[in-house]
C-alpha cells in the first residue's frame, strides 16, 4: 500500500483522531515500547497510532505531501470538469484536501474546495466534520489563519440552522482556552 493510502487508511480507521504531531523516526521504538494493547502501528517507522492519536514520521511528510497535493490536483481538475455532474468526486476531493491540509494547514486551495462542496451540500453533519478537521488541523498548526479562518466560516454557515450552537460555541471557548495553554 503506498504510503498515502496507508495515511488516508489511518484517518478513516479512527475518525475520532484528536490530534496528530510529526516524529522524529529514532521516537516510533519509544512510542512502541510505551504502547500497550490497542497501539495500531503500520510498519513501526512511518505511522503510530493510539488513544484517538497520530504520529507521522517527519521523514515522510514530504513524500506524503507531494503525494497528496498531486491527489488533490487530480481530484479538482476532474470535479470541476464535471460541474454538477462531479457528485461521486466530492468525496475524493474532501478525502485528499483532508490529507493536504494536514499536511500543510495553510494551502488555501484545499480549505476553499472543502468550502465550495460543503455550501453545495448544505448538510450539518458536512458542517459539524469541517469544526472536527479544523481543530485536528490546529493541534498540530495552532497558528494556521487559515484553519481559524475556516470555523469562523463554519460556525457563520451554521448560525440559525443548528440548535446546538450554544454548545458549539462552548467547545469552540475551549478549544481556544486549549491552545492558548500550549
Amino acid at each position: 500500500m503506498d504510503l498515502l493510502l496507508q495515511f488516508q487508511h489511518i484517518l478513516e480507521s479512527d475518525p475520532l483522531i484528536d490530534e496528530i504531531g510529526f516524529v522524529h523516526p529514532t521516537q516510533f521504538a519509544m512510542l512502541t515500547e510505551d504502547s500497550t494493547g490497542d497501539a495500531a502501528i503500520s510498519d513501526g517507522t512511518t505511522f503510530w497510532s493510539r488513544d484517538h492519536k497520530l504520529g507521522v514520521s517527519t521523514q515522510a511528510v514530504l513524500p506524503l505531501y507531494n503525494a497528496a497535493k498531486r491527489a488533490f490536483i487530480a481530484a479538482m481538475e476532474e470535479y470541476k470538469r464535471l460541474g454538477d455532474g462531479g457528485d461521486g468526486l466530492e468525496s475524493e476531493v474532501m478525502k485528499h484536501s483532508k490529507a493536504l491540509l494536514l499536511l500543510s494547514s495553510d494551502f488555501g486551495t484545499a480549505w476553499n474546495s472543502r468550502k465550495l462542496v460543503v455550501s453545495k451540500k448544505q448538510q450539518l453533519s458536512m458542517y459539524m466534520g469541517e469544526l472536527l478537521l479544523s481543530a485536528l488541523v490546529l493541534s498540530c498548526s495552532p497558528k494556521s489563519d487559515q484553519a481559524w479562518s475556516h470555523r469562523r466560516w463554519v460556525i457563520k454557515s451554521i448560525t440559525g440552522k443548528c440548535s446546538a450552537l450554544q454548545e458549539i460555541l462552548g467547545k469552540e471557548s475551549e478549544l481556544v482556552e486549549k491552545i492558548a495553554e500550549v
